[in-house]
């Protein structure tokens, strides 16, 4: 009886020692074959590649609300990454930002608004960050609420946005939350 207790205790202990081992020696999940890191970038693991994009599969256009402004924005996305694929950081951003503002508006789900975003980007050009954030604000018309599926609440963005446009930062975001809390 003795013999059989320590030999199931045995056992057991020895099962309990090396779990930790084997948990470990599991195999890293195969990366997809468009990845663009070979090291392993499990959760925890902030290893070179961990945080950089991974390509999504593509978006299917038939079942997007305008499937001829979906397919135009991917021929215009494929054309960008075409010319400037041999650019790379800052140079690269700012290539693609040149792409994009030769996009063709009239496929576009709403090209007046498309041509006013390619109006506003080429007079802030040059800027970056808030500042760019805030003229493009005040380089574009307002919205057309009457068009809006729900025209009270793009009123109250229109007005959030009057009211903090002079605001940046935090600021701006907690200016924001006190036009929208409930009154």
């Amino acid at each position: 009886m003795k013999t059989r207790l320590f030999v199931i205790a045995s056992s057991l202990i020895a099962t309990l020692l090396a779990m930790p081992a084997i948990a470990q020696s599991t195999p890293a999940p195969a990366a997809p074959e468009n990845s663009i890191s070979a090291a392993p970038a499990g959760p925890g693991m902030m290893g070179q590649g961990a945080r950089q994009n991974r390509a999504r599969p593509a978006r299917d256009c038939q079942q997007s609300p305008n499937p001829g402004a979906c397919n135009a924005q991917r021929e215009a996305r494929s054309k960008a990454m075409e010319a400037c694929k041999d650019s790379v950081g800052p140079q690269r951003r700012t290539c693609m930002q040149e792409q994009r503002a030769n996009f063709d508006c009239s496929k576009s789900a709403n090209p007046q608004q498309c041509e006013a975003h390619k109006a506003a980007t080429k007079a802030c050009q040059g800027q970056s960050g808030p500042a760019a954030r805030q003229c493009m604000q005040e380089k574009m018309p307002p919205v057309d609420c009457s068009k809006s599926p729900n025209p009270q609440r793009c009123e109250q963005h229109q007005k959030a946005r009057e009211v903090c446009k002079d605001k940046l930062g935090p600021d701006h975001k907690s200016c924001l939350r006190e036009q929208f809390k409930p009154k």
